[in-house]
C-alpha cells in the first residue's frame, strides 16, 4: 500500500492513504483533497487513479501544470514509493505505507468494589485544575507561581503548534511572552547579517542598554533589572525616565548553542517589578519560541526552494521547447545537434533556420554566465534570430542586426558569442560570420582538419560593429563541427582540457557513424573521460555532414 505525505505553506502536513480511486486534489471544495487557499492550484488540478494494482498520476488540464520528479506531465504517469509531486504550492511525497506493527495485548484487571487499599496513594488532577480554572484554593504563593508558569507554557504549546506565517508567529510569541510575565510593553529582535532587526513590538521608545544586549547575545544569559531608577546607567537615560520604565527583562532566543535574537519586556512604576520567577519563565518561553521560529524559518526556506525548483523545472521545459527537437531534412545532408545545460537552465543556444530560398542557416551562441540570467538572455537571442527568417539576410548582416538589437538591452557585463553560417545545400557553399565564438572545425573527407578562422567582437557590448563574411565549401564526406566552450574546455580529474584536438580526433574516428549517434557517443565519452555525469559548463555540439556521393 502507498500513502501520500502532503506539505504546503498554508496547511499542516497530512498523510493520506491511497485507497479510493480516483483520489482528486484541487482548489474546489468538492475534491477528495481540497486546498481552497492555494491560488496556484486549479479547481480540479490532479488525480491519483489505480489501474491493475498500479497507481497513476494524472494532471487534469491544470493551468500551472503538475511536476513528477521535477518533470512536467502531459499524460498519466505511473507512480511508486519515492516519487515526488509538485502542484501549486504543495509538495507531495509518495511513500510505502507502514505495515501494521503487532501491538502488545493489554488486559484490564477487574475492579474489586470492596478494595479501597489504593485510595490514599492515588492522586487525581485535571488540566483545568492545573491551570487554576476550577476555583480551588491555592494554599501558598509558590503554588500560585507554579500554576502561572504551567499555564503560560501550556498556552504557548497550544498556540505555537499551529501553522502560522513567520511574521505572524513573531506577533503571537510577543503576545504570549507579555501575558506570561504580566508585562505591558515588549519587543522581539532577531539577528539578520549581524544586525538586530525589530520583528514585533508593543509600545515604542525602547531604550535597551548595550551592556544588556551584549550579555544576552554573547553570553547567552537572561537579565533582570528590577528597578531601572537604581541602575547607574539606566537611571540617566531620558527615554527611560520619560516612559517611566521601572523593571525590565531580556532573554536570548536560543536554539542549541546559537542565539538568533532577543525578547525584551519592561513595566512601568505603577506595576509590580519582575521577579526571578518571571525571568525563569521568560527564559523558557524564549527557548520554546526560538525553536518554533527556527522551524518556521526552515519550513519557509524549504518551501521557497521547492517553488524555485518547480519554477526552474518549468523554465527548463520552456527552454527546451525553444531549441530544435529534430533537424530539418535535406537530401544529401546529415544534421544533428544537442544542448545540455550544466544547471537546470543554461545560456547555450543552437538552431537550424531554413530560408525561403532553400538555404539553411546554422547558428550557435553562448551567453556569458550560467543559470537563469543566462537562460533569459538566451531566450531573447532565440526570438531575435527567428525574426531574421523573414528577411533572408547574409551572415554579416544577420550578426550585425542581432548585435545592435541586443546591445540596446543587454545587461551591464553580459555579452554573447555567436556563430552564424549560411549553407547552400545544392552547392555545399558555406558563408559565415563569427562574433567572438569558438572557431568551428571542418573535418575533410581526406582526414585533414581545418579551422574556420575569422573573428568579430562579441555581441551586446557596442552597437556600431561590422562583421566580415567568409566563405568555404563542403565536399562530399566533409563535416562541419560547431560547439560551445563547454565541450573543449571540459577537464578531466588531472585538469587536462579535452580541447579542439581531442574533439577532432574523436570525430575523425567515427567517419562512418551517423551524426545523431556521434553526438550521443560524444556525451557518454565526455562523462566517462571527466569521471562525472554532470558538466561544469553548458555543453552544445552541432554537426553538419555532406554525405558521400553528392
Amino acid at each position: 500500500m502507498l500513502e501520500l505525505f502532503i506539505s504546503g505553506p498554508d496547511s499542516p502536513p497530512a498523510r493520506v492513504e491511497l485507497r479510493k480511486s480516483p483520489l482528486t486534489l484541487g482548489r474546489s471544495v468538492d475534491n477528495d483533497l481540497p486546498y481552497p487557499h492555494d491560488p496556484w492550484l486549479s479547481r480540479y488540478h490532479l488525480s491519483f487513479e489505480q489501474r491493475d494494482k498500479t497507481w497513476w498520476l494524472r494532471d487534469c488540464d491544470s493551468r500551472n501544470g503538475t511536476l513528477l520528479n521535477s518533470a512536467g506531465i502531459k499524460e498519466a504517469k505511473p507512480v511508486k514509493a519515492g516519487d515526488k509531486v509538485l502542484a501549486g504550492h504543495l509538495s507531495i511525497e509518495i511513500r510505502d505505507r507502514p505495515t501494521d506493527v503487532q501491538r502488545p495485548v493489554i488486559s484490564f484487571i477487574a475492579r474489586d468494589e470492596g478494595d479501597h487499599s489504593t485510595s490514599e496513594a492515588t492522586f487525581v488532577t485535571s488540566l483545568d485544575r492545573v491551570l487554576g480554572k476550577t476555583g480551588q484554593h491555592r494554599p501558598n504563593r509558590e503554588a500560585a507561581v507554579a500554576s502561572r508558569m504551567v499555564s503560560a507554557l501550556i498556552r504557548a504549546g497550544q498556540e505555537l503548534v499551529t501553522h502560522q506565517p513567520l511574521e505572524q508567529l513573531f506577533e503571537t510569541i510577543l503576545e504570549l511572552s507579555l501575558s506570561a510575565v504580566e508585562a505591558k510593553r515588549g519587543v522581539i529582535l532577531t539577528l539578520d547579517e549581524g544586525e538586530l532587526q525589530v520583528r514585533a513590538s508593543k509600545g515604542d521608545g525602547f531604550a535597551i542598554s548595550a551592556l544588556v544586549r551584549d550579555q544576552v547575545l554573547r553570553d547567552k544569559r537572561s537579565l533582570l533589572i528590577s528597578d531601572a531608577m537604581r541602575h547607574d546607567a539606566l537611571s540617566k537615560q531620558e527615554s527611560i525616565v520619560l516612559s517611566r520604565v521601572r523593571s525590565m527583562m531580556a532573554a536570548p532566543l536560543q536554539t542549541g548553542d546559537r542565539v538568533i535574537g532577543i525578547i525584551y519586556v519592561d513595566n512601568g512604576v505603577i506595576l509590580r517589578p519582575f521577579s526571578q520567577d518571571d525571568l525563569d519563565l521568560l527564559t523558557v518561553m524564549a527557548n520554546v519560541a526560538a525553536s518554533r521560529i527556527e522551524n518556521a524559518r526552515l519550513a519557509e526556506v524549504e518551501q521557497s526552494e521547492k517553488l524555485m525548483e518547480s519554477d526552474l523545472s518549468q523554465a527548463s521545459e520552456i527552454q527546451r521547447s525553444l531549441l530544435p527537437t529534430e533537424p530539418p531534412s535535406y537530401d544529401g545532408w546529415e544534421l544533428a545537434g544537442l544542448n545540455l545545460p550544466c544547471r537546470t537552465v543554461g545560456g547555450d543556444y543552437f538552431d537550424f533556420i531554413p530560408y525561403q530560398d532553400g538555404r539553411l542557416a546554422v547558428v550557435v551562441g553562448d551567453v556569458s554566465g550560467k543559470g537563469l540570467p543566462a537562460a533569459l538572455l538566451m531566450s531573447s537571442l532565440q526570438a531575435k534570430v527567428q525574426m531574421l527568417r523573414e528577411t533572408n539576410p547574409s551572415p554579416g548582416k544577420a550578426v550585425g542586426t542581432l548585435n545592435r538589437s541586443l546591445t540596446e538591452r543587454c545587461p551591464l557585463g553580459k555579452f554573447i558569442t555567436f556563430f552564424y553560417a549560411l549553407l547552400d545545400p545544392d552547392s555545399g557553399v558555406l558563408e559565415y560570420s563569427n562574433a567572438g565564438h569558438n572557431y568551428p572545425l571542418l573535418l575533410r573527407n581526406d582526414g585533414s582538419v581545418e579551422t574556420l578562422t575569422g573573428n568579430g567582437l562579441v555581441m551586446g557590448l557596442f552597437s556600431a560593429v561590422h562583421y566580415d563574411v567568409k566563405k568555404t565549401k563542403l565536399a562530399p564526406g566533409d563535416m562541419l563541427v560547431l560547439y560551445s566552450d563547454g565541450v573543449t574546455e571540459a577537464a578531466d580529474s588531472a585538469d587536462v582540457e579535452f580541447g579542439e584536438k581531442g574533439l577532432a580526433a574523436f570525430l575523425a574516428e567515427r567517419k562512418s557513424v551517423r551524426c545523431e549517434d556521434i553526438v550521443n557517443q560524444l556525451v557518454e565519452h565526455m562523462r566517462k573521460w571527466r569521471g562525472n555525469t554532470s558538466f561544469a559548463d553548458d555543453f552544445t555540439i552541432v554537426l553538419v555532414r555532406r554525405t558521400v556521393g553528392q
